[in-house]
């Protein structure tokens, strides 16, 4: 049966039409195959074996992670090069980047008397301007050169705190290099003396917070010795030094070494200085020691290029001999010995002539005794007054047939005398004696030293001189916490008070702004925010104004008085904070206030100290002041409105 034309024709093109899709799909199929092979050969030729191909169609999909945004573009190119890049579909994506390690943010800090220097790496987020305006107000406006470099990483922590302890402590170091780190600060710094040395090694430690980690190397210039001197001496209370000197580690050790060996015990100290008159000084000094030890009691003394070896009496005249020849051969050409057994002493006449010199801390100083003539008795008042100032009370008589040599005795023993807090000086016949209290560490020394130089080598003096810190002018410097409790003692009964309705001082409370400027002239390096309240009554932004002047109003006083204020930082609170209730009068007086408190470094939490101010207002805030150690931690002293205030004045109700 025949099909007809028209349905014949039908099934051509269905039969045409079918083998068409297969061959078709054959193709897509080939081409998917040829390309997916090529890419992938092409990728993994290239390294991108990290890369994942798909076909779909004529499409070319990359997908997987690219280790960086270049190799995933790399893919792409090498991908578009073996098929059409429109072809080519991204699904890639890139593994996130690990954020690379913070640099080693420090700073070097150099300063000088040309200015101060400043090299290193700052976090972005430091302030620059405000750091460089710090430094130069610390170097008391000498220039700064800025060669820091900057890098945009988070801000360390601890390094602001070790930021702000640098640059406070640049204050006190005229000659010094400061290494700054997170949290860690290096000073390697000049001092003039070892006094001063002393002084800003205290103040460095003081200042730094908990937060800060500080090592310091704070080094002093070797002090000239004139006349380089050592004495040593043997007799019933042991072995000691009066003085010391050496001029290098090696003889340093030597003479320490041979002090312990003659018998003196306990952390031997022996200065290291200029003015050593030979390089042999060491080995001299040491044997000289060596010859008492064998002597047995007595003293020697070495001044420069003498030598006095003085044998207590009653002394073996054979061991003597024995040991002072032994001297003569062992000392150096240079040095000249004298050596002195003294005979036993004839008795000692009644009322032989005797001069003494007694100095009390608050009475100042007694002269009585024997004095050779009316010269001598000028002489030694005007010397008594230049050393000791007004408070000499003059005791003394003139006396003829006096040793020839007594007044110098006498003023040489007044300028011994001087060197101590309190004591006493005995010039006798046969002896001078200093004894007494010291702030002064090398005050035993520097008198040997005097007594050889004024007196000559032998000389019979004695000293007996102790040495303790509450006498140190720099050890016994009040801590901050110690100045703020004077601060509340001062302003306990007597209020600052202000002009109504103003930010100006009343004359009337001139005295209490003077011994708190006291105060503060003891107390150098305070830290302090001197902070301004109101209670709630009028205005928030009036109240707000008027704290503000009237804490600048008390730093500017003290400023006035010629006292360091560069710690003070005024800052007006308004009302807030309220320490009382501003629906009662008492409460109102309590929350008009001024409080002192420690800040940075000094901020320790120790104690609070409450005190109050009288302000004849009318319908304006009055002001009170308070102490306190640490606003975080306190512990109160003294409550607030229970302590000794002024009464409010009748316009304030």
């Amino acid at each position: 049966m025949r099909l007809p034309p028209l349905a014949a024709a039908l099934a051509a093109f269905a039969v045409a039409g079918g083998a068409s899709v297969i061959a078709a799909r054959t193709a897509v199929a080939v081409v998917e195959d040829v390309s997916l092979g090529e890419v992938r050969a092409a990728l993994a030729a290239q390294g991108h074996d990290w890369a994942e191909v798909q076909a779909d169609g004529l499409q070319v999909i990359l997908e997987g992670a690219a280790p960086t945004e270049a190799m995933r573009f790399r893919a792409m190119s090498v991908a578009g090069g073996i098929v059409d890049a429109s072809r080519v579909i991204d699904n890639m994506s890139v593994v996130e980047a690990e954020l690379p390690p913070p640099p080693d943010f420090a700073i070097e800090i150099l300063r000088n008397d040309s200015g101060v220097s400043l090299i290193g790496l700052i976090p972005a987020g430091t302030d620059r301007d405000a750091l460089i305006a710090r430094l130069e107000e610390a170097a008391d406006g000498l220039p700064v050169t800025d060669l820091l470099d900057m890098a945009d990483h988070p801000v360390p922590e601890h390094w602001p705190a070790a930021l702000r302890y640098a640059t406070r402590a640049l204050e006190t170091l005229p000659h010094s290099k400061l290494s700054v780190r997170p949290g860690r600060v290096r000073v390697e710094a000049i001092s003039d003396s070892p006094e001063a040395q002393r002084e800003l090694e205290s103040t460095l430690t003081r200042l730094k917070p908990d937060t800060v980690r500080l090592t310091m190397r704070v080094s002093a210039p070797r002090p000239v010795i004139t006349p380089f001197t050592t004495r040593f001496v043997i007799d019933e209370a042991g072995a000691r030094f009066d003085a010391c000197s050496a001029d290098t580690p090696e003889a340093q050790s030597a003479i320490t070494a041979a002090a312990a060996e003659a018998g003196a015990e306990g952390d031997l100290d022996c200065t290291l200085g200029l003015g050593v008159p030979t390089g042999q000084w060491g080995e001299a000094v040491a044997r000289g020691i060596a010859a008492l030890a064998e002597v047995g009691r007595g003293s020697i003394t070495f001044s420069d290029a003498d030598v006095s070896l003085v044998a207590a009496q009653g002394s073996d005249a054979e061991t003597f001999d024995r040991a002072v020849g032994r001297l003569e051969n062992d000392l150096p050409d240079f040095f000249a010995l004298e050596a002195v057994l003294p005979e036993a002493p004839e008795a000692r006449p009644e009322g032989a002539p005797e001069f003494t010199a007694s100095l009390d801390g608050e009475s100042g100083v007694r002269l009585s005794g024997r004095l050779p003539d009316p010269l001598a008795s000028t002489t030694v008042e005007t010397f008594a007054r230049a050393r000791f100032g007004s408070d000499v009370t003059m005791a003394t008589r003139v006396t003829d047939g006096l040793p020839g040599n007594w007044s110098m005795r006498v003023l040489a023993g007044l300028e011994g005398l001087s060197l101590l807090s309190e004591g006493k000086l005995t010039v006798g016949p046969d002896a001078v004696a200093i004894e007494g209290l010291t702030g002064q560490k090398s005050a035993s020394a520097d008198i040997a030293r005097l007594m050889a130089d004024k007196l000559g080598q032998g000389a019979n003096f004695d000293i007996d001189v102790s040495y303790e810190e509450s006498l140190d002018p720099i050890a016994g410097l009040p801590t901050p916490e110690e100045c703020l409790r004077q601060i509340a003692y001062v302003t306990a009964d007597t209020k600052i008070t202000f002009d109504p309705g103003s930010a100006s001082i009343t004359a009337e409370a001139r005295p209490v702004v003077d011994d708190i400027a006291e105060i503060v002239r003891r107390c150098p390096e305070l830290e302090i925010e001197v902070a301004g309240y109101t209670d709630s009554q009028g205005r928030d932004e009036m109240n707000l104004d008027l704290s503000q002047k009237r804490a600048d109003a008390v730093v500017e006083a003290l400023r006035r008085s010629r006292v360091p204020v560069a710690g003070f930082t005024p800052v007006g609170y308004g009302e807030a904070d309220p320490i009382a209730d501003n629906g009662t009068s008492e409460g109102r007086e309590a929350n008009r206030r001024i409080e002192f408190r420690l800040t940075g470094a000094q901020q320790t939490g120790s104690a609070e100290e409450t005190t109050g101010v009288d302000e004849e207002a009318e319908g304006a805030d009055e002001t009170g002041e308070a102490t306190e150690i640490d606003a975080d931690a306190p512990q109160a002293m003294e409550k607030p409105g229970t302590g000794p205030r002024a009464r409010p004045s009748e316009d304030d109700e």
